[in-house]
């Protein structure tokens, strides 16, 4: 029989690598499986980065960054520790109780351990989703749902943002033309991972990335504006959307 210390355990994966980096300086990698790709790895450290070790693309959305802000997935807080220094008020959203004690540690002052799809009575003038924030939607229709949801959240004048990439870049042959499997029966963005940290993984979780055509498709269905979008140096971008 084996040993149950030695199973994995569905419990968080995230949550405990980002624990042990802050309390017991742990640096161990976060595996990522996809049945569509190899396994990738996140390195912890980096869900603490600082201000100068983030990619051009979030310093944008931190100079965008106005009034009160709401931290969509704020893991170990890189962006709402930044936002506060900076004088803003900020909340801090995350589903994960490890990484809520983290930031509480780390003084984030106003946390909100919550589902965004359940997190409502408040509003706010700048709603952050970073680290292909357009993950969480799962799917293109569940995009139109995200975005709905969020414009409740918004007070007047305020602004989503948020980034994703085009994973179109995947299909693509040597003449520039892209080989799509139309039969698959899904959009080439909806992907499915599992996380992995030490003997812990996660469930099966849905995870959308978008082209910016399907996007302006979902912001327009819910009545929403593309103010401007700032791209990246390989099919990512950071999208600016406004009442």
């Amino acid at each position: 029989m084996e040993n149950e210390s030695m199973s994995p355990h569905f419990d968080d994966p995230i949550g405990r690598a980002v624990y042990d980096f802050h309390y017991h300086s742990i640096n161990q990698p976060i595996i990522v499986h996809s049945d569509d790709f190899d396994d990738d790895t996140i390195d912890t450290s980096y869900l603490f980065r600082t201000y100068k070790q983030m990619p051009a693309l979030e310093k944008k959305a931190m100079s965008l960054c106005s009034g009160t802000i709401l931290d969509v997935g704020a893991c170990a807080g890189p962006h709402s520790g930044y936002l506060q220094q900076k004088g803003f008020e900020v909340t801090a959203l995350e589903t994960s109780a490890l990484c809520c004690n983290v930031l509480k540690d780390r003084n984030i002052t106003k946390i909100v351990q919550q589902d965004i799809f359940k997190f409502n009575g408040q509003t706010f003038d700048t709603i952050l989703l970073l680290m292909n924030g357009t993950g969480i939607a799962g799917s293109l229709s569940g995009l139109e749902v995200l975005l709905h949801h969020l414009k409740t959240l918004l007070n007047p004048g305020g602004q989503i943002l948020i980034d994703s990439s085009d994973l179109i870049y995947l299909f693509e042959e040597e003449d520039g033309s892209a080989l799509i499997d139309i039969s698959a029966g899904k959009y080439y963005g909806e992907l499915t991972f599992q996380t992995e940290y030490k003997n812990w993984i996660s469930h099966p979780f849905s995870w959308l990335y978008v082209d910016l055509n399907n996007l302006e498709n979902a912001i327009e269905k819910n009545q929403l504006k593309l103010k401007k979008v700032f791209k990246g140096q390989h099919y990512d971008y950071l999208a600016q959307i406004t009442f």
